[in-house]
């Protein structure tokens, strides 16, 4: 109940008043929680799939004498959260780390990436998404970078804090090659960022941390990071999205079947609760070798012949 209450907005302590706890104990279940909802979503979420378009937005969050930066991705098609990066600059790195996160997900096919007219995007996206080609003779293998990524930004111009103007403009690949991969994740041709923005003012709305005017202000950037990925779990597995529902007619009456982004990108097969998404147990890593200079001793290749292959 806790958890829940947290992943709503619910300030700490008004847990502690109502609930009559310690406010270290409650804390201490966000750390935890946040862990938990990080390693489920790197474990099913962070996995290769045709992603077709992705959008990327980042977040700006006021926090007790500082400002902080949430970079977050979305797949189009499904809604499903890809993961986000908190940095205390907006700069190359914050934007290098959430496009690795994107290519952790994404398979080597058509891909369009859509943005706003942040000018480091295309430096990270060429920079991330390369693979080693193949080399005659000695030295290192020259990376390339993919033929089937498309980037396209969407500029919006402001006045009086109103939008004035939106430039749409295609930055690589044409656009014959975009238009067809809007086609396929969405009903509407004309690229756009709507879906990102979406996620990011759910975010505002649920974290009270993430309001542009609060007295809820976090005193720590790890309290931020916790926040974004306990509700980013609960986003993608636990909360029905109304534009994913699907109509089904029996006995001449519409039904329609509620779905999570994770039923929409086959993760899941049914609405996660809470409780479940706590009590999911990700396995441990593959065990790999620690690499060492030199040749290696009799012990460590006995080790690996009995466990490099399980």
């Amino acid at each position: 109940m806790v958890v829940i209450l947290l992943a709503f907005g619910c300030p700490v302590k008004a847990i502690v008043a109502a609930l009559s706890l310690d406010e270290r104990a409650v804390s201490d279940w966000q750390e935890r929680a946040a862990k938990q909802s990080r390693q489920v979503h790197e474990h099913l979420v962070e996995r290769e799939r045709d992603l077709r378009e992705v959008q990327c937005d980042e977040l700006r969050v006021k926090m007790q004498g500082k400002i902080v930066w949430v970079a977050t991705a979305i797949w189009t098609q499904t809604r499903l959260f890809l993961g986000g990066e908190v940095s205390l600059s907006h700069d190359r790195y914050l934007i290098t780390r959430l496009i690795r996160r994107v290519r952790l997900s994404a398979l080597k096919l058509p891909l369009l990436i859509v943005t706003d007219g942040l000018r480091t995007y295309k430096t990270a996206i060429g920079h991330i998404f390369r693979e080693k080609v193949a080399s005659i003779g000695r030295g290192r293998r020259r990376l390339s970078e993919w033929v089937e990524i498309n980037y396209a930004q969407v500029i919006k111009r402001y006045k009086e804090r109103r939008v004035v103007e939106v430039e749409r403009r295609v930055v690589k690949d044409s656009q014959e090659m975009v238009e067809s991969l809007r086609h396929k994740a969405s009903e509407e041709s004309f690229i756009k960022t709507s879906f990102v923005e979406g996620l990011n003012a759910t975010f505002r709305q649920r974290l009270s941390r993430f309001v542009r005017r609060t007295r809820a202000l976090a005193k720590r950037t790890e309290t931020i990071e916790e926040a974004m990925w306990l509700f980013g779990s609960i986003y993608n597995f636990c909360t029905p999205h109304e534009s994913l529902r699907i109509c089904i007619v029996k006995d001449q009456q519409k039904h329609y079947v509620q779905r999570t982004p994770a039923m929409a990108s086959d993760i899941t097969d049914h609405v996660w609760s809470v409780k479940e998404l706590m009590q999911y147990r990700v396995p441990p890593e593959r065990w790999k070798p620690q690499k060492k200079r030199g040749r290696p001793s009799i012990a460590l290749i006995n080790t690996i012949q009995r466990w490099g292959n399980q």
